[in-house]
């Protein structure tokens, strides 16, 4: 399945192909990118609430450039959140590539480095995987027959990886399914009530297991379906109403802190159109919906 993605109200900037199959990999989220041209892609990198692997799939290659002045090409991976304040844009022309949305729960079991160590930053590929095996599956992206084929081998690659299970407590994993399936609308007391941890115990284990604070990853993953609604051509008050700010101006806040402009300015950046509203709306996560909403006391650990 393809859709385009809007440059505001010009022409789109890539073509977003997703898998045509359910995925069989808990956890995560394919999507295969192609740039349209025919201008180099220059835009700004919003955080979001994965780990994001971006698999080159031919000679050329993605870049991400930080306001520090640091460049980055090839397979990348991003952190949690990585982007925060406006700091980095993505640089591309005839490029195309994967992008591999991680729940953070499984990050160090596939990448060898967990979200703590990843948590706004980005990073070669070659740097957590080798060069040898990075190029090798560069190599055989680039020689699949078709976008279908290309999510079937890295999917394969993920399964094997993820064998072992997620890589963070089973009580952390479950508290960031339910924060993700709450879209940020969670208190942070209640998924400590729920655990049946005090909440200075959730903080500590949170932040040293997924490199954020539990209320900054609910402010993050509130921001990212903000985004999606604003890019989708939802007002900003309605937008506000539905994704749980206190008013307009809570809202204009958080996404000035989180992308350093302002909610207009979000609404006519580089997003999905509204068409597909439900492939940027998706952020990956372990358990089943149902499971991962729970109810009061449905918490692992919560007698412990």
């Amino acid at each position: 399945m393809s859709t385009a993605v809007r440059r505001g109200a010009a022409a789109p900037v890539w073509r977003v192909t997703r898998p045509v199959r359910p995925g069989r990999v808990p956890g995560v989220v394919l999507a295969g990118l192609r740039d349209l041209g025919p201008t180099p892609v220059d835009h700004r990198l919003d955080p979001h609430p994965v780990v994001t692997l971006a698999l080159a799939c031919g000679e050329s290659a993605l870049g991400i450039d930080e306001s520090t002045g640091r460049r980055h090409r090839g397979s990348l991976v991003t952190g949690l959140g990585f982007g925060v304040g406006g700091t980095a844009r993505v640089r591309a022309a005839n490029v195309e590539w994967m992008q591999v949305r991680l729940s953070p729960a499984i990050a160090r079991t596939v990448l060898g480095a967990g979200p703590a160590e990843l948590e706004n930053s980005v990073v070669g590929l070659d740097a957590l995987w080798g060069e040898r095996r990075t190029a090798r599956l560069r190599e055989r992206l680039a020689e699949a027959g078709s976008w279908e084929e290309r999510f079937a081998l890295v999917e394969g690659l993920l399964a094997r990886l993820s064998a072992a299970g997620p890589a963070i407590d089973p009580e952390l994993a479950w508290a960031w399914d339910r924060i993700v399936a709450g879209h940020g609308r969670v208190r942070v007391e209640a998924l400590a009530d729920e655990l049946g941890w005090s909440r200075k115990r959730l903080w500590s284990r949170f932040h040293a297991q997924l490199g954020l604070p539990p209320k900054r990853a609910v402010s993050l993953v509130r921001f990212d379906r903000a985004a999606t609604r604003l890019a989708g051509g939802q007002d900003a008050a309605g937008v506000a109403a539905d994704c749980g700010y206190a008013d307009q101006s809570h809202l204009h806040r958080d996404v000035v802190a989180f992308t350093g402009v302002t909610p207009s300015a979000v609404a006519g950046g580089p997003l999905v159109a509204s068409a597909d509203l439900a492939w940027m709306d998706r952020v990956p996560r372990l358990a089943p919906a149902r499971a991962a909403e729970g109810g009061s006391g449905a918490g692992p650990g919560a007698s412990g």
